[in-house]
């Protein structure tokens, strides 16, 4: 019989915390890709550097869609 290996649990016992982590990395890939989107625009390749900005969008959105759901977790959770 199988073992299913599991990543550890959290090393912070709060509810939210999946989803802070997952909002701050959305918002360090927006950064980060400023980086990666002048790279390619500086070699001329506009179509990595679109890619790259459509990325960056789904990263904006998925911030967005974080703090909005943080956000109203807390509401609910302090009345």
């Amino acid at each position: 019989m199988a073992t299913m290996v599991r990543e550890p649990m959290s090393p912070v016992k709060d509810k939210n915390y999946d989803l802070i982590n997952v909002v701050q990395m959305s918002l360090q890939h927006i950064w980060q890709l400023e980086t990666y989107i002048a790279d390619a625009e500086d070699r001329g390749d506009t179509e990595l550097a679109t890619w790259f900005r459509k990325i960056q969008e789904n990263n904006r959105k998925a911030g967005d869609q974080g703090k909005e759901m943080l956000a109203r977790r807390l509401k609910e959770e302090n009345g």
